[in-house]
């Protein structure tokens, strides 16, 4: 993959170069870099000038590894390895100072991110020890001290199949297509340039983890990217590691203990939780967020909108789209290259096998209608590859028995849940609600309500087909009874309002979020309150519910 600038990339390789134009020029340039951390530069002092007495009386905690990269994720960092700093704990923040993961950066460019990451982080010495990734370039020398044997060494080979597996899920996120084609001359460029990334950042962990011992690794995401990385080497070493995402809802995170959050494991949550009854109060709680759903209204703290149209009703909707009387079996996809897709196939290689098999399937059915429901996340992001091009490039001609509803389309999804008598999903949590509605779903992909007892499961492509058959012949003694249609809805209550956690900033919204929950407010009697058991958990403390 070509530099994108060969004069600095030489420069970047001369001494000293890239720290003089920094002292002597950039340093007090307005950045038009889009890595870009004066907002922590200007705020920080005042943040750490606010902590320190928390953190002179706080009891001694746990070793901490904090792991960011990504100018955004660097700058939410700062503030919450603060917090942690504030309620007692040995926190290092560990920083890889890039923007651009899927391109060359020439070496001068990337010299002096390091020197602005440096000058906007050294404020937080001694509460927060703060290393550059970058710092560790040469694992070979001995530049900060001697290196482990092991670190220095070749990766294990446990590591080296982690590589080439989260390089390949890079790709497939970065392009929003899950084809990578490794006789294209750009995919390749792209997979190799994540594979070099993707060690690099693995040995540098490697090293640092094998000297410094951590108690627990945190790590935003914890699946793509060197974040991917640093997860798997904290628990190839055994070491506890926690990852965290946002919804979304203001104030909420999502976090997970030794596993990938974009994995959304909740077999801790079920086993905990989901043999406790569920009041009317909870039943009434989930109803409004479905009934907002439905009607294309935003919920709670939210400013996301699941449906751009309300629902028009089951019958307007099946009038609309020309539907008979044969039954209807909606398959829900997902958005192609989202993080929460990645590493779910079962027995299909892809989400786009699945459909387009599924699709041939149907072809061959006339007895039945299929609707395909195009996630409506779609328009979020045009630059990835659509599943109703997907459709298309599976069936030409389109039976006349066989619906796609694009992401535009002024369809609700909710009035096709009420239509169908079967749902099919790979990931997405519409098969969790159609389930609520008492129709059956088969499960095709690692979703997290996969397995609770309200889904039918396959786990091979023989099989899959063989359930189809199965439930296309006698529908009505696949509906859910009672007791399923109330553990679904029991689920969703955990799912929805118990695994995310109180937590006071947002990632993209994070300056706003701070101007309401200060670092004096979120350390406050009232901060702790509400967030205190969220932190712990950030630092691998049990799972306990209010």
């Amino acid at each position: 993959m070509p530099k994108s600038n060969p004069l600095r990339e030489f420069l970047g390789d001369l001494p000293l170069t890239a720290e003089i134009d920094w002292m002597l020029r950039s340093k007090n340039r307005q950045r038009k870099d889009h890595y870009n951390l004066t907002r922590l530069l200007t705020s920080l002092p005042n943040a750490v000038k606010a902590v320190k007495p928390y953190a002179e009386n706080a009891p001694r905690g746990k070793n901490v590894l904090f792991f960011a990269t990504l100018h955004y994720w660097i700058e939410q960092s700062a503030y919450l390895g603060l917090v942690l700093a504030g309620m007692g704990h040995d926190v290092t923040l560990l920083t890889l100072p890039y923007s651009e993961w899927h391109k060359e950066k020439d070496k001068f460019t990337q010299r002096q991110r390091i020197l602005h990451t440096h000058d906007a982080l050294k404020v937080l010495s001694p509460l927060v020890k703060h290393v550059s990734m970058m710092d560790m370039q040469s694992s070979s020398r001995a530049s900060h001290g001697t290196l482990h044997a092991h670190a220095a060494s070749e990766l294990p080979e446990k590591i080296q199949a982690d590589i080439k597996e989260i390089s390949l899920w890079d790709v497939q996120y970065t392009l929003m297509r899950e084809e990578v084609g490794m006789n294209d001359a750009s995919d390749r460029a792209l997979y190799d340039l994540r594979v070099e990334r993707n060690t690099f950042a693995a040995k540098a962990a490697l090293q640092f983890m094998l000297v410094n011992k951590p108690d627990v690794v945190l790590i935003p995401n914890g699946l793509i990217l060197e974040m991917g990385i640093v997860f798997r080497v904290a628990r190839y070493l055994g070491i506890d590691a926690v990852t965290y995402e946002f919804n979304d809802q203001r104030e909420q995170i999502w976090l997970a203990q030794n596993s990938s959050i974009m994995q959304q494991e909740t077999d801790y949550l079920v086993e905990a939780r989901c043999g406790l009854p569920v009041t009317d109060a909870m039943f009434e709680r989930v109803a409004d967020l479905e009934n907002a759903r439905r009607g294309a209204r935003v919920w709670g703290k939210s400013k996301r909108l699941w449906q751009y149209v309300s629902s028009q009703g089951a019958e307007t909707t099946r009038n609309m789209l020309g539907l008979d009387s044969r039954p209807v079996v909606m398959l829900a996809a997902n958005v192609l290259g989202d993080s929460l897709t990645l590493g779910r196939d079962i027995f299909a290689a892809s989400m786009t096998e699945w459909i387009t098999k599924t699709v041939q399937y149907f072809a061959g059915r006339t007895d039945v209608q299929l609707v395909i429901r195009v996630h409506p996340g779609e328009k979020l992001v045009p630059q990835a590859k659509s599943m109703a091009t997907v459709v298309k490039e599976s069936l030409p001609e389109l039976p006349s028995h066989i619906h796609v509803i694009g992401a535009l389309d002024k369809v609700n999804t909710y009035d096709l849940i009420e239509i169908a008598d079967v749902g099919l999903a790979y990931t997405t949590t519409v098969g969790l609600e159609t389930a609520m509605n008492g129709r059956p779903v088969i499960s095709c992909g690692q979703t997290h309500y996969r397995g609770r007892g309200f889904t039918l499961d396959a786990d091979s492509w023989d099989g899959y087909l063989s359930m189809l058959d199965k439930v296309l012949a006698d529908i009505p003694s696949y509906r859910l009874n009672d007791k399923q249609i109330e553990y679904a809805w029991n689920y969703a209550y955990r799912f929805f309002f118990e695994y995310p956690r109180p937590f006071p900033w947002r990632l993209m919204n994070f300056w706003d979020d701070l101007d309401v929950w200060t670092l004096e407010k979120v350390l406050s009697d009232e901060g702790m309150e509400q967030f205190k058991d969220t932190f712990g958990l950030l630092v691998g403390e049990p799972f306990t519910w209010k």
